[in-house]
């Protein structure tokens, strides 16, 4: 495996992808999803904290609090260009009430490990609205972010010594709905599926 250290460089890849996404929210190039950014943001943050009261050191939980952090300053920037946002559906809102359920769930058990499982249940419950948009409008996306976060979690894998639930769990989840949404955003897949169905 790889020297703990290199965390620091998948953070600093993870923040990059972030604020590729900022500087696109501001300009009006993306529209984010506030419902699925906002969730995005407290699920990890609550994650990062479970995981510190089970003994994860700060460094190996670094990726998991920076997933939080950047969706979180993403959040802030839709409310600076007021026609960067995705409108909000039913859809949305049932995502993201069943998401809050997950946090609250965690907020009862008060046990490091399962919060960390609810706050995975709770951030993929907020990435389906972004994860549909994604596949039917790619273009109201920005692949970066995506791109990034999924290497940042690759590093911070391979990096980690202890293998565990509290120290994989929240990294190999981020690789996977990561490098989902960057595939789905990046290839259109969406609506290359699309046109060969209907062709």
């Amino acid at each position: 495996m790889i020297d703990s250290n290199w965390i620091y460089l998948g953070a600093l890849i993870n923040l990059i992808g972030s604020l590729t996404y900022v500087i696109a929210t501001v300009r009006g190039q993306t529209k984010p999803n506030r419902v699925t950014w906002f969730l995005w943001a407290l699920a990890p943050l609550i994650a990062f904290a479970a995981m510190l009261g089970e003994g994860v050191s700060p460094l190996d939980g670094l990726m998991t609090f920076m997933v939080g952090f950047g969706p979180l300053m993403i959040f802030i920037a839709s409310f600076v260009n007021k026609n960067s946002v995705w409108k909000i559906t039913r859809f949305d809102m049932i995502c993201g009430a069943l998401s809050v359920i997950g946090i609250i769930a965690w907020a009862f058990t008060r046990t490091g490990n399962i919060a960390i499982f609810f706050s995975i249940v709770a951030d993929g419950l907020a990435l389906l609205p972004t994860l549909i948009k994604g596949w039917k409008e790619p273009e109201t996306e920005n692949y970066v972010v995506f791109m990034n976060g999924a290497i940042s979690a690759v590093i911070t894998i391979l990096a980690i010594k202890v293998y565990d639930f509290q120290h994989l769990a929240f990294p190999v989840y981020i690789f996977i709905a990561c490098f989902t949404m960057f595939v789905i955003i990046r290839f259109k897949i969406g609506k290359k599926f699309s046109k060969s169905f209907h062709s």
